[in-house]
C-alpha cells in the first residue's frame, strides 16, 4: 500500500510540473504575440519613398551677338587757336644734316636748342633755330650749331660755331675735311599778324601791339607837352 501511494504522489508531482511548464510557455507566447500586434513607433515605421526633387535647370543663356562696328568716321581738323606770340626757343625743333665725307654716310639729327648728339668722332650741338615770318620778304631757315670733333690724341676741339641757312648755304660753311653739317628745317610758329597788321573783331578793327604801344607813347608825349 505504501508503495502504491508513493507512485501516485510522484506521478502527480510530475504532471503538475509539466502543467506549470506548459502554462509558462503559453504565457510567454501570448506576450510575444502582444508585442508583435502593438503598433511600431515612428522610427520603426518604413519610410515612404518620396519623389526626389529634380535640380533646377540652368536658365537659357541669352547671348547677344555684337554688331560689327562700322568704319570710324574721320574727325574734322581742329583749327589752331590764333596766337600773338612765336614759339619759345626751348620748344622749337631743328633738323640738321650730318655727312661723313670719307664713307659717304649721312643722317638727320633732330634736336631742340641746348641738346647735342654724338655720332662717332663728331658732336653736333644746337644753340638756336629760326625761320622767317610769313609776311617777311626774305624767307630764311637757319640754325645756330656748334661742331666738335675728336683729334688723333683723343682730345676734342670745336671746329665750327655759327648760323647755317638752308636757303643760302654759301653764307656760312663748316670747313672740315671729314664732316659736313647743314640746316634742313626749324619747326616753330609765328604770330598771326605782323607789326603793321590790324585784325577785325566784331566789325571793329584791332590794332597790333606795336601800334598800341605807339599810340600810348603819342598820348604820353601830348600830355607832357600840355
Amino acid at each position: 500500500m505504501k508503495r502504491t501511494s508513493f507512485l501516485r504522489t510522484t506521478a502527480l508531482t510530475v504532471f503538475a510540473a509539466v502543467g506549470v511548464a506548459a502554462a509558462w510557455q503559453g504565457a510567454s507566447a501570448l506576450q510575444d504575440a502582444d508585442k508583435e500586434d502593438k503598433p511600431k513607433t515612428e522610427a520603426d515605421k518604413p519610410k515612404e519613398d518620396k519623389p526626389r526633387e529634380s535640380a533646377p535647370k540652368p536658365a537659357a543663356s541669352t547671348s547677344v551677338t555684337p554688331k560689327p562696328a562700322g568704319p570710324a568716321k574721320p574727325k574734322p581738323p581742329q583749327a589752331l587757336a590764333p596766337t600773338d606770340k612765336s614759339t619759345p626757343m626751348e620748344q622749337r625743333v631743328a633738323t640738321v644734316g650730318l655727312l661723313n665725307k670719307r664713307n659717304g654716310l649721312w643722317r638727320d639729327l633732330k634736336m631742340k636748342p641746348g641738346e647735342a648728339i654724338r655720332v662717332g668722332d663728331v658732336v653736333v650741338r644746337l644753340r638756336a633755330c629760326e625761320t622767317s615770318a610769313p609776311w617777311e620778304t626774305e624767307q630764311l631757315t637757319g640754325a645756330f650749331v656748334q661742331v666738335i670733333t675728336r683729334l688723333p690724341d683723343n682730345s676734342w676741339k670745336r671746329v665750327f660755331s655759327g648760323w647755317l641757312f638752308r636757303e643760302s648755304p654759301s653764307l656760312n660753311v663748316v670747313e672740315h675735311p671729314v664732316y659736313d653739317v647743314w640746316t634742313k628745317d626749324c619747326q616753330m610758329r609765328h604770330p598771326d599778324m605782323g607789326p603793321d597788321t590790324s585784325r577785325a573783331v566784331g566789325g571793329e578793327t584791332t590794332a597790333s601791339s606795336s601800334e598800341k604801344s605807339a599810340s600810348k607813347r603819342a598820348r604820353a608825349r601830348s600830355s607832357v607837352d600840355e
